[in-house]
């Protein structure tokens, strides 16, 4: 029965596994049977490459050689014979109209016959049998072209196009004008050009890969000028030629300098045209040279420039209010590089009238400030200096330097600087020729005298108790320093004077109060004097001063009397006039409420001083002459 039954059994299963074991046995047909195809495909193959052994397959060209079936030395003499392309070849490259036309030998190209037999006997013959089986099949039935084997020297094809640069490439050129006396022309900009080598390079290589005869476009970059285009400049040029560029002082008054016409001729000489960058890039734009217009508006300001000007006052001494007798002054002063930008601006719109840049500056007190305002309540000193017996042209400019300083304000806490309120002392500003110590001697020059002004300035600030921060004494004692009111001597006034020789020589003093200073100077020629006033108001010091007098005096030297070959015969004249030597100090001490608010000294050394007579040629006995006129005696 288990016999039966396991009998029973396995044939009752039987019927279920059929289908799977017939797939099975189906796969197993097919892969068999795709085994022995592929087998055969390999057989055939093989077959076909001994068919072939040593020889090219056939379909196979090179660069359309046809070299099927020949050996690799065949094939590489056939190629060698045919594919000249290297040598034969041309290569065109182009730049729009220019041509230049080369070959690829030329270019670095040589070519390989025996290598490209080599490479074309290998097609089909791989160590993929697979592959080798498609590659034949493919040759056999479309054909294969082959490219040949060649080597390509780029540096040579690199320098080929970089020699076409240098007849290719030029810069960018600007548009400019041309000016020639009056006549202005205009030369338009031009686009710049530059061969981009390395794209070109590019664009070459593969063309020569083809084998074939081709051309090649050359890359150019076009660099555009900043200003292409100049000829609205023409017209603006044109225009500023055909009439004078006036300059001008905005709101001018009366006595105020200018205008000032620039002629078309000037204009032509100082035109130039510049490239500016706006919003739209660079433009053209006519321009005068700052160069030349500088210096030209330059010798303008010095007529137009002014400091501002305080007005000037005298003090009533019975209403105690200012009176006005100068009026101020506003300052003004050429902002040239300011005023040259308005008159390109000018140019550029078409104007030919300009005014000038001008900056303006207001004076520190107004016509209308009170002397409550300023602290001027009273009269601080008055001092006055005495020159009986000076000379015309001596009392001409005594009177022209004090006038300089009549009505002065003198600001709190100012240095006030006599040489720079003097100004140029020449014979236009109203001095004349007198005598002055110049050079170790006594001489004529203009602006003798103005010492005197100078002294009694010095000696109004000393008794006024103000600090003094320059001054310089004269290289001898002159008379006319130390004269009495009424006329004689007084040895007690030597060592307070002061000479000005302005910017080398100066007298500065300084208004250490809290107001203001009015100066106020008054020259009387009648009798000879000038008395100078200090207008402000008393802070209670009071001033003191000791003096050594002269002391170690030394004895003028011997009389001189010599030839002065502009003379006449029979003149004889004293020139210089005899001054003993001697040292003098004076001692100044100010106290304020009491107190010492300041001491100073002053330490003069004069010269001895010897008198000099000067004579004619051809004077007989100039000394007994001098002797019976008196003059030059010991």
């Amino acid at each position: 029965m288990y016999n039966t039954t396991a009998v029973r059994y396995a044939r009752s299963r039987r019927p279920s596994d059929q289908p799977g074991l017939i797939w099975v046995q189906m796969a197993a047909a097919l892969a068999g049977g795709l085994l022995v195809f592929l087998f055969v495909l390999v057989f055939l193959s093989m077959g076909y490459g001994l068919l072939y052994a040593g020889r090219m397959f056939p379909g196979i060209t090179v660069a359309g050689v046809d070299i099927s079936g020949l050996s690799m030395e065949e094939a590489a003499v056939k190629l060698s014979n045919t594919l000249t392309f290297p040598y034969s070849g041309r290569i065109v490259l182009r730049d729009g109209g220019n041509v230049w036309v080369t070959t690829p030998a030329q270019l670095g190209m040589v070519f390989d016959p025996v290598a490209t037999a080599e490479l074309a006997y290998k097609f089909g013959r791989s160590p993929n049998p697979l592959k080798n089986l498609n590659d034949q099949l493919n040759s056999l039935q479309v054909g294969i072209d082959l490219p040949p084997v060649s080597a390509f020297d780029q540096r040579m094809a690199y320098t080929y196009l970089q020699n076409l640069a240098r007849e290719i490439d030029r810069p960018a050129e600007e548009a400019f004008l041309t000016i020639e006396g009056l006549q202005v022309t205009a030369q338009p900009g031009r686009i710049g050009r530059t061969l981009n080598v390395d794209a070109s390079l590019v664009f070459l290589n593969a063309q020569m890969l083809t084998f074939r005869d081709g051309e090649v476009p050359l890359v150019i970059l076009e660099q555009p000028p900043a200003v292409m285009d100049a000829s609205l400049q023409v017209e603006q040029a044109r225009r500023l030629l055909s009439a004078p560029l006036v300059i001008s002082l905005p709101n001018a008054g009366p006595g105020d300098p200018g205008p000032w016409a620039f002629q078309p001729e000037e204009l032509a000489e100082m035109l130039v045209v510049n490239r500016v960058p706006t919003e739209n890039g660079m433009q053209v734009r006519l321009e005068l040279d700052r160069r030349k217009l500088g210096p030209r508006l330059m010798i303008l300001a010095g007529s137009i420039d002014r400091p501002a000007a305080n007005p000037r006052f005298i003090f009533n001494d019975d209403t105690r209010q200012l009176e006005i007798i100068q009026s101020a002054l506003v300052g003004r002063t050429v902002d040239v590089n300011a005023s040259i930008q308005a008159i390109e601006d000018a140019i550029v719109t078409g104007q030919q009238n300009v005014p000038l840049v001008i900056d303006f500056e207001q004076p520190l007190v107004q016509e209308s400030t009170t002397a409550a305002e300023l602290g001027i309540t009273e009269l601080v000193i008055s001092y006055s200096t005495y020159f009986y017996g000076s000379s015309a042209s001596r009392l001409q400019n005594i009177k022209a330097a004090a006038e300089k300083f009549h009505g002065l304000l003198i600001p709190p806490g100012a240095t006030f600087s006599m040489g720079e309120w003097m100004g140029d002392i020449s014979l236009d500003n109203g001095f004349a020729e007198a005598l002055i110590i110049y050079g170790g001697q006594t001489i004529k020059g203009v602006g003798g005298g103005v010492c005197q002004v100078s002294t009694t300035l010095f000696r109004a600030a000393f008794f006024a108790g103000f600090p003094v921060v320059e001054r310089h004494a004269h290289a001898y004692r002159v008379n006319y320093y130390e004269m009495r009111r009424g006329g004689g001597y007084d040895p007690g006034l030597a060592g307070l004077d002061a000479t000005v020789y302005f910017p080398l020589v100066d007298f500065k003093f300084t208004n250490d109060t809290p107001y203001w200073l009015l100066m106020e100077t008054y020259f009387n020629p009648n009798s000879s004097s000038l008395e100078w006033k200090f207008y402000s108001t008393k802070d209670g010091r009071v001033v003191t001063y000791e003096t050594t007098g002269p002391q170690n005096v030394i004895p003028a030297p011997e009389p001189s009397i010599r030839l002065n070959p502009e003379f006449s015969k029979g003149e004889l004249r004293q020139v210089d006039y005899a001054a003993d030597g001697a040292n003098v100090t004076v001692t100044r001490t100010v106290t304020r409420d009491g107190k010492i608010h300041f001491i100073d000294k002053f330490v003069t050394y004069y010269q001895p001083w010897r008198a000099i007579c000067e004579y004619g040629p051809g004077t007989e006995d100039p000394e007994k002459l001098a002797e019976r006129r008196g003059i030059c005696q010991p």
